[in-house]
């Protein structure tokens, strides 16, 4: 079996007015490429007729694999198992809703050499005043408690070597502290600008509530376990 160079992995929520139009992008994009790929989408609990489209498109895209939830579980469960079933070393995520640019991958591909985790940082963003001034008081108090040294983990727009992800724990909600995970396991991190696009189609799925509340939580938990963190320095070995 020959196992591609590169795993896009795509969590998706009844996301079935987007995905063909993000699908024939990514494609366009990728097979340019001296890289061998595949395209993970992890349908995590659709009830819009987004997994009938996945099997069908399936059937006719030999690059194109999907797994289904019996029911809707997280991103973060969703990114989980994307991570489990990606053949390639390295791992390329997005958005299902079309506001990640695939246009951007190369520019994270660029760094391979230079990091375990690409971050894209969202330039000029798309969304309502609201979700930015949330998204920006939110990245601001991560960046302060968790030194993470990356200003938007926010976006889904990120490259993993997966061998270092074999390292990394991951709880409900840890998805957006990627940055924060790698650099407590000694990973080099690494941020780069990256593009971002109003959603034409479908519903947002996130509200006051997941985009803040929850978050806190989890949030106080990351900043637990780096302060928590046991690393002896050996000063003499025999």
């Amino acid at each position: 079996m020959n196992f591609p160079s590169l795993s896009v992995v795509i969590p998706v929520k009844d996301e079935k007015e987007n995905l063909p139009t993000l699908l024939a992008e990514i494609f366009a994009v990728l097979e340019p490429l001296a890289e061998s790929y595949e395209v993970i989408v992890v349908d995590d609990g659709s009830i819009d007729g987004t997994l009938a489209l996945l099997e069908n498109m399936a059937q006719c895209t030999p690059v194109l694999r999907y797994l289904s939830f019996d029911r809707n579980y997280g991103q973060t469960a969703a990114f989980l198992a994307g991570f489990r079933a990606a053949l390639g070393p390295w791992i390329i995520t997005l958005d299902g809703d079309g506001q990640n640019d695939p246009k951007d991958i190369p520019h994270l591909l660029a760094l391979k050499n230079e990091a375990d985790l690409v971050v894209g940082r969202r330039k000029k963003r798309k969304d309502s005043l609201t979700k930015r001034l949330i998204s920006r008081v939110a990245n601001a108090v991560r960046s302060r408690l968790c030194q993470d040294g990356v200003e938007d983990t926010g976006c889904s727009l990120k490259l993993f070597r997966k061998e270092a992800l074999s390292g990394i724990k991951l709880f409900r909600g840890m998805h957006r502290f990627f940055p924060a995970l790698f650099r407590m396991e000694g990973y080099r991190v690494v941020q780069v600008d990256v593009s971002h696009r109003p959603r034409l189609k479908g519903k947002s799925h996130y509200n006051i509530f997941n985009r803040s509340l929850n978050p806190i939580f989890d949030l106080f938990a990351v900043y637990w376990m780096r302060k928590r963190r046991v690393e002896p320095r050996i000063a003499k070995e025999g």
